[in-house]
């Protein structure tokens, strides 16, 4: 994956906005549990009360609280708080808020900023409880003493219907009293904020039932705004999710693009050297299977690679935050996970890491029966193929079957473990509720989070077993992006002369095939003039292609040198040379298309009449023409829809519709009958006088009318000249003429 960085660069804006959208999902995800934990804990149970600083309290509770405070406390309270009469101005102004100053005073809040109101709470909120626990001492005993703690002596403590808290204290000895408080205060300091705050509300909450206030109207405002917000953060985490997904979908997606385009391009340019190292079959694979690893990665890298871990760590934070004492249980569940994981990541790797290897053959056992379907049919070896192909698809389902089936495993195993954590959190967390040690809502967002803290280690667990079959392929992708080709173009290229004649010479020169132990070509010097065909002949391997093949530069040349107009082939660019040289190979190949497509190849620019015109020469317009479509006819891929000898002309057809000043025809003749290539060596001596012409041949018959014959034998040209001073000074090319054509044809 590193070495193909180059490509997922560019497309870094595109990422660092899809992680910026990441980062506000996971921020709304995170936030969801928390405005449903304030819903349940301040909507539900505080009648959405959120502070627990009263804002208006009866006398009579206010000394109950002053005989639970110091002198200091007593004095501090008293100047947050200003005693309202009936009928005044202030009561009129509060009436609405606070009913019960129809008919009697209250203590109203006075305005106070967020630092006062903190001062506040902490001074009013254990007071409260105390006093709201001793109110239930008679209605829920077993309430009262899991608030105020299991030293508090509730079975002998009565209070007096109608008898006030002060009134109570006042009769009971000091030590008794201090101990008491004392007792009370250290239970309360030990609870969790949220609890004790609950509980400061809770009292509250009865005290403004008292006071006449409706908290119902207050409850139904705050829980409808609270789940408006998490309406909205739903829609915004639903918008950036589906922004991340576009915005990774489309990095991947180009990415993947990008790559494929780079390998076409790369091997495009491989010389024969290039593809002995990489088969067909295995650069199909990269293309394609590999190239596509990348891109799921990729996607799952920008989609999950940011999220899980962040929202794995803030919701570890935000989980202990609501209750620090169960954090036990979340590292119980991700220590499973992780084994798990681990277990599956080391068994899985290794298999990964070949699947890619077996799909290669797989690909070439599928292609060659593809292409040799004929030949094995002919050989009756259905069965040895069948058995092939079996064995090489058996290797790869095997493999498949064992990563599906441990894949199979770890989703069942990870759910079981996150349900059990799910169970023992509820079981923990429950007993808690009842000890009144966390509060209900906090329960739930605690479960929400551990949750989402066990989906993303599920997340990174998914990259972490995909990221080393995309690293493997991504290893085998840049094998091939980083592969030196040995046919490169000059740092200066030299451009020819115009009009560029066409003069070919072959100057000593010997080739060898690359780590290869001996040279195939010996010594070859020749000249080709413009306007002459030089026949290239010689019996099967003795390196009449291999030699043809230097002037393209499909190879290089391992001693010597090779030009055309006085220039060596390798001081030209390959897009320059080639230019100069109409190509007809010794493998006719068609692309699938029509036949109008296949002519344009050879000339993109051509117009209807020079792609009639290639045509007739090639003897192809018998067959093209004399059909409705004409150029318009069907071409399979290969030309698998037209006979050898049609396919042949028509591969013929797109060389000479080129009209380059070389022109090259490897053994194109042999699919051809005798009176065809009679008919078109006519038509290419009329329309091609001036045009350098070779043709590598085997049959006497084509060559012996050449202006010159180069003759081949095991990489050695041993003869050259005419059809009658060869047959004259040349025994391999006596023995081939003579092999082949009568006294008579020979004469």
């Amino acid at each position: 994956m590193i070495r193909l960085k180059k490509y997922i660069l560019p497309y870094w804006k595109s990422i660092l906005f899809a992680i910026i959208m990441v980062v506000v999902v996971a921020a709304a995800d995170l936030s969801l549990p928390d405005l449903l934990s304030q819903i349940i804990n301040i909507g539900i149970q505080q009648r959405g009360i959120q502070s627990a600083a009263p804002d208006a309290l009866s006398p009579e509770t206010m000394q109950s609280l002053q005989a639970l405070q110091s002198p200091e406390e007593q004095a501090a309270l008293l100047t947050f708080y200003e005693l309202v009469d009936p009928g005044t101005p202030q009561a009129k102004e509060k009436l609405t808020q606070v009913p019960a100053l129809a008919n009697e005073a209250v203590f109203v809040l006075k305005p106070i900023n967020e630092a006062q109101k903190a001062e506040l709470e902490d001074l009013i909120a254990k007071p409260l409880v105390f006093i709201q626990s001793l109110n239930m001492i008679q209605s829920n005993p077993e309430q009262a003493k899991n608030i105020l703690g299991e030293n508090f002596p509730l079975q002998n403590l009565t209070i007096p219907e109608g008898a006030r808290l002060d009134q109570i204290l006042q009769t009971m000895p000091e030590a008794q009293r201090v101990k008491m408080l004392d007792s009370v205060n250290q239970h309360l300091s030990a609870l969790e904020g949220t609890i004790l705050g609950q509980l400061t509300i809770g009292a509250i909450t009865v005290e403004y039932d008292r006071l006449g206030i409706d908290t119902q109207q207050t409850q139904t405002r705050y829980i409808l705004n609270t789940g408006l917000k998490m309406v909205a953060v739903a829609v915004i985490a639903l918008v950036a999710s589906l922004t991340v997904s576009f915005f990774a979908s489309r990095t991947a997606a180009g990415v993947a693009r990008d790559v494929r385009s780079a390998i076409f391009s790369k091997v495009e340019n491989f010389s024969h050297a290039e593809f002995e190292k990489f088969s067909t079959a295995t650069l199909i694979t990269r293309t394609t299977n590999d190239v596509t690893q990348i891109q799921m990665v990729v996607f799952m890298i920008i989609r999950m690679f940011i999220q899980a871990p962040l929202i794995g760590t803030l919701g570890i934070i935000y989980a202990l935050e609501k209750s620090p004492s169960m954090w036990w249980t979340i590292a119980l569940v991700v220590i499973l996970l992780l084994i798990i994981i681990v277990t599956i990541f080391t068994l899985v790797l290794p298999k990964f890491k070949i699947i890619q290897e077996l799909v290669d053959r797989l690909n070439l056992v599928m292609r060659e029966n593809l292409s040799g379907m004929l030949v094995v049919r002919a050989f009756n070896k259905q069965r040895f193929e069948e058995e092939r192909f079996d064995k090489a698809n058996l290797d790869n389902t095997n493999n498949q079957i064992f990563i599906g089936r441990a894949m199979a495993f770890v989703f069942p195993m990870m759910n079981l473990v996150m349900l059990g954590g799910q169970v023992l959190i509820i079981w923990i967390g429950a007993r808690w509720v009842a000890q009144s040690a966390i509060q209900v809502g906090d329960l739930i967002a605690f479960m929400q989070y551990s949750m989402q803290i066990f989906f993303s280690f599920t997340q990174l667990s998914m990259l972490f077993i995909f990221i080393p079959r995309a690293a493997v392929s991504g290893g085998r992708i840049a094998d091939v992006l980083e592969t030196e080709v040995s046919i490169v173009d000059p740092a200066q290229p030299v451009i020819l002369s115009e009009p560029v004649r066409g003069v070919v010479e072959f100057h000593d020169v010997d080739f060898r095939y690359p780590d290869a132990e001996e040279d195939v070509l010996h010594d070859i010097t020749f000249r080709a003039e413009p306007g002459q065909t030089t026949a290239i002949i010689g019996s099967t391997g003795s390196g009449k292609s291999t030699m043809i093949n230097l002037l393209p530069r499909f190879f290089d040349v391992t001693k010597g040198k090779i030009t055309i107009d006085g220039v060596d082939v390798r001081e030209l660019s390959q897009s320059d040379l080639r230019d100069q040289i109409a190509y007809a190979p010794q493998k006719g190949l068609l692309f699938s298309g029509d036949v109008e497509s296949n002519m344009r190849v050879g000339k993109p620019d051509a117009s209807e009449e020079e792609m009639r015109q290639a045509i007739s020469s090639a003897q192809a317009a018998n067959f093209v023409f004399d059909e409705d479509e004409g150029l318009a006819m069907e071409i399979a891929q290969g030309g698998t829809n037209v006979s050898g000898g049609q396919k042949q002309r028509l591969s013929i057809a797109r060389a000479l519709i080129k009209k380059s000043p070389i022109m090259i025809f490897d053994d194109t003749f042999s699919a051809l009958d005798f009176k065809t290539d009679a008919a078109l060596r006519r038509e290419l001596e009329h329309k091609l006088g001036d045009k350098t012409i070779l043709i590598v041949t085997q049959r006497v018959s084509t060559a012996k009318n050449s202006d010159q014959i180069l003759v081949l034998n095991n990489g050695q040209l041993v003869g050259k000249g005419k059809h009658q001073e060869l047959m004259q000074s040349c025994q391999t090319y006596r023995e081939i003429a003579s092999s082949q054509l009568s006294e008579e044809e020979l004469a």
